[in-house]
């Protein structure tokens, strides 16, 4: 086994979206058909390997070369809907989303000479370049799949229902881990979306949160109306004990702060909300634990 297949999924949720193969044009649609058709195709896990694999070289590779050309895929009511990797592309996003952390709070990321001797400057100038390039080319080009490192955001949960939740256990003793998951359709999503940020808008002044709820409401706009979205607990199942995991109900919690903001119970909201901001406070704060 190599190093990078023996390493387990890294602290990260995924919040991603599945279109219907008649959302792609000619000759994509056609690839992800016959993808598709496979009588397997790679986990989240086989991606990882990959990725890891390319840390591996001296210098590393922290964005793949080509873009990848591989797929996640589900089945809706007999309808195949496939969530494209775009490897290469969130290569570049978790990059610059990395430097806009270190500037917003460099005492909570990774130290300055860490950094470096992970990935050297100039191969954090050369990919950034390379990426400047080809955005110029793309200006229009967007992920199907979003991350989040030891958390899952609070405003990604407005866009699923309690009764959506998938929780398996796993079987350590076979080796397959738990999942825990929700997976709505995008029209579920968008509505839900827009009935959050309303009341968010008419409830309290304009901060981080509405703001995340519009900046996802409009990603989510870019995809095709017959799409399903998923948030799925990914690494964050090796952090959370079963007992955890199987009590966490967050997205019934998101639910009620929303429903008592509607109803004017700022009580009932500070409490849902206080909830869930102290489950994922103690999730955060495991990433500086020795």
């Amino acid at each position: 086994m190599s190093v990078a297949s023996s390493v387990l999924v890294p602290y990260a949720s995924y919040l991603r979206v599945y279109e219907p193969l008649g959302a792609f044009p000619e000759p994509e649609r056609g690839h992800w058909a016959r993808y598709a058709g496979r009588a397997e195709t790679p986990t989240a896990q086989d991606e990882l390997r990959r990725s890891l694999a390319d840390l591996l070289p001296t210098p590393p590779v922290p964005v793949p070369v080509h873009e990848s050309g591989d797929a996640f895929v589900a089945h809706v009511d007999g309808v195949v809907v496939v969530c494209p990797w775009r490897t290469r592309l969130r290569g570049w996003l978790a990059l610059e989303e990395l430097g806009r952390a270190r500037d917003a709070d460099p005492a909570r990321s990774l130290p300055g000479p860490v950094l470096d001797a992970m990935l050297p400057p100039v191969v954090r100038a050369q990919v950034a370049a390379d990426h400047e390039r080809w955005r110029e080319r793309n200006p229009d080009a967007r992920p199907w799949i979003r991350t989040a490192v030891w958390q899952v955001p609070v405003r990604w949960f407005t866009l699923f229902a309690d009764e959506e939740r998938e929780y398996e256990p796993g079987d350590p003793e076979r080796g397959a881990a738990p999942v825990l998951r929700y997976r709505t359709p995008m029209v579920q999503a968008r509505r839900r979306l827009a009935r959050a940020l309303k009341t968010l808008r008419e409830s309290i002044d304009e901060g981080p949160m509405t703001e995340g709820v519009v900046e996802i409401g409009r990603w989510l706009e870019e995809f095709h109306p017959r799409a399903l979205v998923e948030l799925d607990y990914g690494g964050l199942v090796h952090v959370l004990s079963p007992e955890r995991l199987a009590a966490d109900r967050s997205a019934a919690d998101a639910a009620e702060g929303v429903a008592a903001l509607r109803d004017g119970d700022g009580e009932g909201a500070g409490e849902a909300y206080g909830r869930l901001a102290e489950r994922w406070r103690a999730v955060r704060n495991l990433q500086f634990a020795n």
